[in-house]
């Protein structure tokens, strides 16, 4: 496990994903129940502020502002202490690391941060241990840029990198590994919006409300434990959002004759699976912290 440090300073990623929060080292999901009593059948959860809050339920409805509630700052003192605790570190001075969808940077840079910001010192309890936080500062990276930034030599010639989340998806142009800045889209078509296709096509022939697990794991396997005909429905409707998906990026200007594509987030699985690309002129990378990694 790798340890950055500015001035002794813990330098420490937060992903927010609409699906998943990530660390470099951890992931779950962004959904939680609040309690005022301590729960009596999980063990992951937190105690802040006064209250309880048991984690990885389910997933929060979509909000393209992430500062209009407190959930997400819940989620990240979380993150914090499923890093720490991974780490076995109960006292630290950090400096957080988060990032907002590529062509959002301009206008949700500022209040991110300061939601961030909104308290320097924390303690909260994590599996019953006691931890105590200053937070030092907080810098804003743009999602699919910062998992690539590491490695920008690697990226010769022409490259088209996509970032597909749980609800949107983010694509951008390398020229010999430099930004081309007016080739940069962030649009709401993430897995998440595949997955509701798949559950009205269902509950449309089948008037059946099948799990979001089930389907969740379908398209990451593209395999599930259901009925033949429940599943030739999934996977009819999986490869006509991935046909608009290619659309997309075809849209977008990628062209497989001239440069080469680079696929990451959780949908990298689905242009896996569903896509027609010429897989000669692809890289997948199926590393879900990718983004944290490259906050940091």
């Amino acid at each position: 496990m790798r340890e950055l440090r500015i001035d002794g300073t813990l330098i420490l990623a937060v992903d927010h994903g609409y699906g998943n929060i990530k660390t470099a080292n951890t992931v779950f999901s962004n959904g939680f129940v609040e309690r005022d009593t301590e729960p009596v059948m999980s063990t992951d959860y937190l105690y802040y502020g006064g209250k309880y809050y048991v984690l990885d339920q389910g997933h929060k409805n979509y909000a393209k502002d992430k500062v209009m509630d407190n959930d997400f700052y819940i989620l990240t003192v979380a993150a914090i202490a499923k890093e720490l605790y991974l780490r076995n570190v109960r006292c630290e001075k950090i400096h957080l690391a988060v990032g907002v969808p590529l062509k959002w940077m301009d206008s949700q840079k500022e209040t991110f941060q300061a939601y961030m910001l909104q308290n320097s010192e924390i303690r909260f309890v994590y599996k019953g241990r006691i931890f105590e936080v200053e937070i030092a500062g907080c810098s804003v990276m743009p999602q699919c840029y910062a998992a690539v930034a590491e490695h920008l030599p690697e990226f010769k010639g022409l490259n088209m990198i996509v970032d597909i989340g749980n609800g949107t998806m983010n694509a951008m142009f390398l020229q010999d590994g430099r930004p081309v800045e007016n080739k940069m889209w962030t649009e709401l078509f993430g897995v998440r919006q595949c997955a509701l296709k798949i559950h009205q096509t269902l509950l449309d022939k089948f008037q059946e409300d099948v799990p979001d697990s089930i389907i969740n794991t379908f398209l990451m396997n593209r395999m599930a434990d259901i009925d033949p005909e429940y599943e030739y429905w999934m996977e009819t409707t999986a490869k006509e959002y991935v046909r608009e998906l290619t659309a997309k990026i075809f849209d977008f200007g990628y062209n497989e004759k001239t440069m080469k594509m680079y696929v990451l987030g959780g949908g990298a699985k689905l242009l896996e699976h569903f896509s027609t690309f010429d897989r000669s002129r692809i890289t997948f990378n199926f590393d879900i912290n990718a983004n944290a990694k490259g906050y940091e």
